[in-house]
């Protein structure tokens, strides 16, 4: 059964699936759907046009659904939805769209978000995201699946994080990260690929080989970026890894690609 703590505060249109339990001191006001089997520790805030999927977990002093830190927005209805099997720590905020990007927030199945995280209006990360400790994502920032954002990090408005990249601690990164890649730094460089994490999620070692290669090509100091990723797609053509790069330096973008720092390391 459902279960609501007599000093939580639940307004009437909000839905509730089987099997939630609302804790002491929650608050949830606004047209919010939480699926079943999910749990609001105490002093949990939900506002808004919010959706919770399902098995979620919120820890204590979330702030979910209140409006955008963005001061152009003039109370346009925009939504927050947030998928199945998330688990969201102690002070995380998250905000909802604006009328500048789609009017929605959203978030994957599966996605962690540690203490102190923050995701900005008009975010959307992909399934299986993991945002350390005080983390911070600007608006309108595109986090693909399986990446992995360091604590204390922050990540400059409208930038992209490919699927599998890694964003070491204390980052700060205001330009594009490209698939299965790994940056740090102040500004953030690009330091390689995340063989680390390509590993741990059991990437075929051929995959892994020849997505070295394509890097080593793409990252070289011979001719323009744009005619070594050109030179990647043919000779790679065929191989997974290296397209889901190539197509992500090929598609339009807001920022620029986070590069190497000193030239690509060959080791890499």
């Amino acid at each position: 059964m459902t279960q609501i703590h007599p000093t939580a505060l639940v307004s009437a249109d909000v839905e509730l699936g089987e099997n939630v339990v609302i804790g002491p001191f929650c608050v949830l006001e606004g047209d919010i759907k939480i699926g079943a089997d999910s749990i609001l520790h105490s002093h949990v805030v939900v506002k808004g046009r919010t959706t919770i999927g399902c098995n979620a977990e919120i820890f204590p002093f979330a702030s979910i659904g209140h409006r955008p830190q963005d001061l152009k927005y003039s109370g346009e209805e925009s939504c927050l939805v947030i998928g199945d099997y998330c688990t969201i720590r102690e002070h995380v905020t998250i905000n909802p769209g604006t009328s500048g990007g789609g009017l929605e927030t959203r978030i994957g199945d599966h996605v962690l978000l540690m203490a102190g995280a923050h995701v900005a209006h008009d975010c959307h990360l992909g399934d299986h995201v993991i945002m350390v400790n005080q983390s911070t994502l600007a608006g309108h920032c595109l986090v693909d699946e399986y990446a992995i954002v360091g604590g204390l990090s922050g990540v400059h408005q409208f930038v992209r994080i490919g699927a599998h990249a890694f964003v070491g601690a204390m980052s700060m990164v205001e330009n594009d990260v490209i698939p299965y890649g790994s940056v740090l730094g102040n500004r953030a460089y690009l330091g390689g690929l995340n063989l680390v994490g390509l590993k741990r999620r059991n990437f075929d070692r051929e995959e892994i080989h020849t997505l070295r290669a394509a890097y080593r090509m793409i990252f070289s100091n011979e001719g323009t970026l744009r005619e070594r990723v050109e030179d990647a797609a043919e000779l790679f053509e065929g191989h997974k890894l290296v397209e889901d790069v190539v197509a992500f330096v090929r598609k339009p973008s807001e920022r620029a690609i986070c590069m190497p720092k000193n030239g690509v390391d060959l080791g890499s």
